[in-house]
């Protein structure tokens, strides 16, 4: 069988991948997990790229982990913040990217409040773009560490029954999910308040119900979303106490659920809304092994993204 070769230049989402695209970055992430594991957490791959964080967004665990994975694969690193950018001046985006670049980056890992933005800067730089989070759209690499996650628990994506409940309207995450998923083989339910489900959706491949307990039902991973406030200007349910009350999955909820079932989530985690706290830290969570495993899969996007030789070995 030919050995497939990554061939793109930017990762700015999954819906435009193939599926065997995915996994190869799943499979390359797989060789980097070892270098988290060593005494000494660093290889040369990068050495001599500079790459640019550029985060108009809050956020933890995404950027923590992009700067990880670059420094531990020696690449130079540029942090800068929205707030603290020239944009706050009055400069446009396109313009900063430019002058960006014009310090000679070899890729800028970008989160922007506005969807579609990361595909703009894709037409006005040479350097690589990774979508790091845009509006409601995509967070690839946060789906990417989901499927990992998954098929390091369940030894494979194809055939698994998977459950997204929550904020499913303006969860970037979900959308990933659904086509990195949908592609691998994966039979994928969304739930929530009918308020929270985007009309349509159902031409994506999946399945939706606004009963939690349906969602769970056979289930052989469930992924928790937080209700994201801060995209929302209008109000979707009466009250946080009546969502909880509805869609909450605790301990009672997971009793109808697959006895090795594996509870996700991509954080940050609102306790006692979409989860319970014993679950959240129960042997089913598998969050923090999410988190672990988000170093490792970042890893191999900007490795596969770097054009280092691929025959050169990923984690030497």
């Amino acid at each position: 069988m030919k050995k497939i070769k990554w061939t793109q230049k930017h990762l700015l989402g999954l819906k435009d991948l193939t599926a065997q695209e995915i996994t190869i970055i799943l499979d390359t992430a797989k060789s980097f997990v070892e270098i988290s594991e060593r005494a000494i957490k660093k290889v040369p791959t990068l050495r001599g790229k500079t790459i640019c964080n550029f985060f108009f967004e809050p956020s933890t665990r995404t950027r923590a982990s992009f700067e990880i994975a670059e420094k531990r694969l020696s690449a130079d690193t540029l942090n800068i913040a929205g707030a603290s950018s020239s944009l706050v001046k009055g400069e446009s985006v396109k313009d900063m990217a430019r002058n960006i670049e014009a310090l000679k980056v070899d890729m800028i890992v970008i989160r922007h409040s506005s969807s579609g933005i990361p595909h703009q800067l894709s037409h006005y730089v040479n350097a690589s773009i990774i979508n790091a989070g845009d509006g409601i759209n995509e967070h690839p690499t946060q789906a990417l560490l989901d499927m990992f996650t998954m098929r390091e628990k369940k030894g494979t994506i194809k055939g698994l029954n998977v459950s997204l409940i929550g904020d499913i309207l303006h969860s970037r995450v979900v959308r990933s999910n659904i086509w990195g998923l949908t592609k691998l083989g994966a039979q994928v339910t969304v739930c929530g308040p009918r308020t929270l489900i985007p009309a349509g959706i159902e031409q994506l491949g999946v399945r939706v119900t606004n009963n939690v307990i349906e969602a769970v039902e056979g289930a052989d991973a469930i992924m928790l979303l937080r209700i994201q406030r801060e995209r929302q200007d209008e109000i979707f349910f009466p009250t946080i106490r009546e969502y909880s009350r509805t869609f909450q999955v605790n301990s009672q909820v997971l009793k109808n659920a697959k006895k090795n079932v594996i509870i996700m989530h991509p954080g940050p985690i609102n306790r006692g809304v979409e989860l319970a706290d014993d679950i959240a830290d129960s042997a089913y969570s598998v969050i923090l092994n999410q988190v672990t495993n988000g170093i490792a899969v970042r890893m191999a996007v900007l490795y596969l993204l770097s054009g280092v030789k691929q025959e050169e070995g990923a984690a030497k």
